[in-house]
């Protein structure tokens, strides 16, 4: 425990010594999606194999490097590349950055990730507003708060009920309708897997039959860690392609597709980012 705890305070003092932002905004970026770092001024970039304790991203689509800068005049840290279960890592590991953000001045978590659209009305290219999630291999055990409790970071049994913050989601809608996005901006229930592997269409199914909206294999955990810490958080699923429901379907879910619709919306979802956070700083990331 307490480990944890100096391993993350040093490698926040490291960062912090090691650029001149000072982040209350820390954004995570999904497969294909890294562009959002490259809407930040004055960006400063950190690999992730310089910074000591960090572990390392091993997908395609997924850079591995922290950008320190301002987004609308807000210091914010962009994470290009984040760590999954399916990549082998402790789902301890996989949170850390939650960790070293907070311990950094964070306040508020904006997460991004790829999903499948499990909800029939969704279409290739939606973005869903993560209103709730289900955590599937927290039912197994794995859940990042495991072990022995810093109350340095929070609470033994952090509530979950209100993990996707209210305000930050009304925002998202007024800012998307300010846009022009409402039409292809949806608000649903995310479920997270182990993977690596994809769905299969009993799965689909399944899940879809206890009320999930969208599949995926990332952000939860994270979500978990930043809630226990306090921060709030936000965060939306780009959905990449629709999950196979039926037998007689020919179609295939592939990582390509995934990359491919990150690219076609991204410039959209970059400025919903953007958007965003310059209303946050009215007060200090109160809205």
């Amino acid at each position: 425990k307490e480990k944890g705890y100096k391993e993350c305070r040093a490698t926040a003092d490291w960062l912090l010594s090691n650029t001149q932002v000072r982040p209350t905004v820390g954004i995570v970026c999904g497969s294909g999606m890294g562009g959002l770092a490259d809407m930040l001024k004055d960006p400063q970039v950190i690999k992730y194999s310089d910074i000591p304790n960090f572990p390392q991203s091993t997908v395609h689509g997924h850079a591995g490097r922290l950008v320190f800068g301002t987004l609308k005049g807000k210091p914010c840290v962009c994470m290009q590349g984040r760590f999954h279960l399916y990549e082998g890592y402790p789902v301890q590991k996989t949170t850390l950055p939650m960790r070293i953000f907070k311990l950094m001045g964070v306040e508020t978590m904006i997460l991004t990730n790829a999903a499948g659209g499990l909800n029939q009305d969704y279409k290739v290219g939606d973005i869903m507003i993560i209103k709730d999630h289900i955590n599937m291999p927290g039912f197994a055990g794995i859940n990042p708060l495991k072990g022995p409790n810093d109350e340095r970071f929070g609470a033994r049994f952090p509530c979950m009920s209100d993990a996707y913050d209210r305000e930050l989601r009304q925002l998202a809608h007024e800012v998307a309708s300010e846009l022009g996005y409402s039409d292809f901006l949806r608000e649903g229930v995310y479920v997270v897997l182990g993977g690596p592997s994809f769905e299969t269409i009993a799965e689909c199914r399944m899940l879809h039959t206890l009320g999930a909206d969208a599949v995926g294999m990332s952000t939860v955990h994270e979500v978990i860690v930043a809630r226990h810490a306090g921060m709030r958080c936000f965060a939306m699923s780009l959905i990449s392609n629709r999950s196979v429901m039926d037998y007689d379907s020919q179609e295939k879910a592939n990582h390509e597709e995934v990359l491919e619709t990150g690219r076609l919306r991204a410039e959209q979802l970059q400025k919903l980012v953007s958007n965003m956070v310059a209303r946050l700083e009215r007060n200090n990331n109160s809205y």
